[in-house]
């Protein structure tokens, strides 16, 4: 059972790492880019991808002070 927690704290530390805005901000962007690509809008993708990922590091970036 340990290796599974150690696995699973392992995982936890690679992805959040330092910041869980930074974790979710990302996983939010790359949902928002699979479904515009989806949806057919690939011009406002391209648009839209470069702003969230400047708001999300923004985001991140509020808090340290």
């Amino acid at each position: 059972m340990k290796y599974v927690v150690g696995f699973g704290k392992f995982w936890y530390d690679f992805i959040v790492g330092d910041s869980a805005v930074l974790a979710v901000g990302g996983a939010a962007v790359l949902i928002v880019g699979a479904l515009l690509a989806r949806g057919g809008a690939s011009g406002l993708a391209q648009l839209a991808l470069p702003a969230l990922v400047v708001g999300t590091l923004a985001l991140s970036l509020r808090g340290t002070r």
